[in-house]
């Protein structure tokens, strides 16, 4: 029998920052919601703010798109950022301990092709 998944966040990107595919290289995507400061909205992909049903934890899965990412590390703003701001930055690198209180750790893997529609969902099985 399947469990059926949770979803514990679920946005979509309104807008794409001329420079943010400069962090492709790093592994890293950052997020930001329509109140991005300035300074930083070149460099964001720019979501709708959506709340977050429960705790976000290692284990529970990021799906981008068509792409699922298990979720290694959780910084501690992540919960408070994301919710309020729809601000994180996303580390495609593996990470078990997150040494950045606003990202989000995720197991490596092909970098997500973000468009203007992509959704961005956080899971739980």
């Amino acid at each position: 029998m399947m469990t059926k998944e949770r979803t514990v966040y679920s946005t979509s990107v309104v807008e794409i920052g001329a420079e943010s595919g400069d962090f492709k290289s790093t592994k890293m995507a950052i997020l930001f919601g329509d109140e991005a400061p300035d300074a930083l909205r070149p460099s964001c992909f720019i979501v709708k703010v959506a709340p977050i049903a429960e705790h976000i934890n290692a284990g529970m899965i990021l799906k981008i798109d068509d792409r699922e990412y298990t979720i290694t590390a959780v910084g501690k703003e992540v919960q408070t950022n994301l919710g309020n701001l729809g601000h994180t930055a996303i580390n495609f690198t593996g990470a078990t301990e997150a040494k950045l209180a606003g990202s989000l750790y995720v197991s490596e893997g092909e970098y997500p092709d973000f468009k203007v529609g992509s959704k961005i969902q956080i899971l739980a099985k």
